[in-house]
């Protein structure tokens, strides 16, 4: 499939791409784990995977937002970790410095989505809040599959991020965060 424009630069809709549930993932601009490889988060993982995951499926969409630290920037971030370090997790880390657990907002990748006329997504995430936001209020986006994002380390012993930071990360996102996502029992 290829994009095609008219001569306005609107984009040419295919009746035929818009019937199929496009993959997609709303990522979250992550600094330390994305460009630094942070052994704190999985977000370098998660963003890698999603386009490996797509290429695969010889389509997707990846909608980028600026949105660091789920939402508290990344000088916030770097105090959260301070916090960390002193046994803190990620979820009481921001609330100590006033923040909500996440102030992240979806509403931007919705208008994005529409925008590209993607309106019936499979999209990667294991945060079913995620879900809720993404379709809108007013359910103008259709989430049609939730496909899981597990850890590579998870799923492979050689592969993905190994530490206990990342262990507690991905613990607090499923016992505090309610993410929909199960550590396996060999791991």
């Amino acid at each position: 499939k290829k994009l095609e424009f008219d001569e306005n630069g609107n984009i040419i809709i295919d009746q035929q791409t818009i019937d199929i549930s496009t993959l997609v993932r709303i990522h979250s601009e992550c600094y330390t784990g994305e460009t630094a490889w942070s052994a704190r988060c999985d977000c370098g993982e998660q963003f890698d995977e999603a386009g490996r995951l797509m290429g695969k499926e010889g389509r997707g969409c990846i909608v980028y937002l600026r949105q660091e630290g789920r939402g508290i920037g990344l000088g916030e971030k770097l105090k959260a970790y301070n916090l960390q370090d002193l046994g803190a997790d990620t979820v009481q880390a921001n609330l100590m410095l006033r923040h909500p657990a996440d102030s992240r907002s979806f509403g931007m990748a919705t208008a994005i989505l529409l925008d590209l006329n993607l309106i019936n997504i499979k999209l990667l995430t294991n945060n079913p809040d995620k879900i809720v936001a993404v379709e809108g209020k007013n359910r103008l986006i259709h989430v049609t599959q939730r496909v899981p994002m597990i850890p590579l380390a998870w799923q492979n012993k050689e592969e993905g991020v190994h530490s206990k930071e990342i262990d507690g990360y991905l613990r607090t996102k499923i016992e505090r965060m309610g993410h929909l996502l199960q550590k396996p029992i060999n791991i």
